[in-house]
């Protein structure tokens, strides 16, 4: 298989065979880096909402954080791409606006094999890709934004709770949205890392070593109806409208065409591997694909696939300290840590809105969604994503059946 196609490799000029490599692999180091710090405490947020405990959540976080260096290694070398694996963000919000589900983590462990063993039947069927993909983008986008909602307003709550601790971080976040855009959630992360060896040195409060060695939990999956439709459901849905297919878009509008078949057979299994251990689900890269596989990477896209190798060692170096970092939000003063993981979600948030009530012909349907989305309603066990995603269906149905 050709790795760019002859359009995106005629209408580039090639660098000199003696171009450096060290602009790919700067690339691939700043997307993982981008993508680990920026959303990093999502994935906590989301583990601990559906029942982890604290070893349990950092263990997950390694186990996804290894899932996408390894599936970055793989898809970058064998198809000579710049194609990026990463956390499923979106379903990682899905998990904190879900809460707790009938039989606890080991049902929510089970909810992310039904993920994965969808994601898996995607690359054999493609037919279930083109199915998901004619769900409306504005009840997916509706659906996304009510998840989010709650996240996204933790820093203003934090602000009230914790006016000293959650200011400087929104203070720092502000300031280099203007100068540095890319690198403003990554810089109000440290600026909480800041908060934080403050209020240990103010307190004297510490940690034991042992907890920031990386180690993996397995927990035997259980699966319940809530689970399987509340979280298994609704996760795939989310991943693959929200990371995949978005993904394969990015990826194309630089000159990818990205092997559909074997891109869903590397995330479901990473999916599947990474469960059992408290990872939720791993997909394509869709906003951070667009460092590795950009012109800024290298100027000869036969090259750039060196960016999608960096970013899986990157990965890895990364998921050897993610115990660390889950260690340093336990730690963190009330308020802080949800307000970086706020941040980081308000461009995903704006992203789903505007898609979701752009279409004056959709409007109705997807704020609907979006409302039920939002109230975090669990019926018979069901969270408020499914309920949500049925709701906005139902709506546009009867608004549009039998109509031009």
């Amino acid at each position: 298989m050709s790795a760019v196609p002859p359009s995106a490799a005629s209408s580039t000029p090639s660098a000199p065979p003696t171009a450096s490599l060290s602009r790919p692999i700067i690339a691939g180091v700043v997307t993982a880096l981008v993508g680990f710090t920026s959303t990093f405490a999502v994935v906590l947020t989301g583990l601990r909402a559906v029942g982890a405990t604290p070893g349990q959540a950092a263990s997950g976080l390694l186990a996804v954080t290894l899932a996408a260096g390894l599936g970055c290694i793989v898809m970058a070398w064998r198809f000579r791409m710049p194609i990026t694996i990463a956390w499923s963000t979106p379903g990682v919000a899905l998990l904190a606006a879900t809460g707790a589900v009938e039989g606890g983590w080991s049902a929510a462990v089970g909810g992310f094999l039904v993920a994965a063993a969808l994601i898996l039947l995607t690359a054999l069927f493609p037919p279930i890709g083109a199915l998901i993909a004619r769900i409306p983008p504005s009840i997916a986008q509706a659906m996304l934004a009510g998840v989010l909602l709650p996240l996204c307003v933790a820093p203003f709550g934090g602000l009230v709770a914790n006016p000293w601790g959650v200011a400087p971080v929104i203070v720092v976040w502000l300031v280099f949205s203007r100068l540095l855009p890319r690198w403003a959630v990554p810089l109000a992360f440290v600026a909480a890392i800041v908060v934080v060896a403050v209020e240990l040195a103010r307190t004297g409060v510490g940690t034991d070593a042992a907890a920031l060695l990386p180690r993996l939990e397995f927990t035997a999956p259980t699966f319940t109806v809530g689970a399987v439709i509340g979280i298994g459901l609704p996760l795939f849905v989310v991943t693959m409208a929200s990371q995949n297919v978005p993904g394969v878009a990015v990826m194309r509008s630089f000159g990818y065409e990205i092997p559909w078949r074997p891109a869903m057979l590397v995330t479901g299994l990473g999916t599947a591997a990474a469960a059992t251990a408290g990872g939720h689900a791993v997909n394509l890269g869709a906003i951070s694909a667009a460092i590795a596989a950009g012109p800024d990477s290298h100027p000869d896209p036969n090259r750039r696939w060196v960016a999608g190798v960096s970013a899986g060692g990157s990965y890895l170096v990364l998921g050897a300290l993610s115990a660390a970092f889950a260690a340093l939000v336990l730690l963190a003063p009330v308020g802080v840590i949800p307000a970086v993981a706020g941040l980081a979600l308000f461009g995903a948030f704006g992203s789903a809105i505007q898609q979701a009530i752009d279409d004056p012909g959709e409007r109705v349907p997807a704020v609907v969604t979006f409302l039920v989305a939002a109230s975090g309603i669990a019926i018979a066990g069901v969270s408020a994503a499914f309920w949500a995603l049925a709701a906005g269906l139902i709506v546009r149905a009867v608004l549009h059946v039998g109509r031009r």
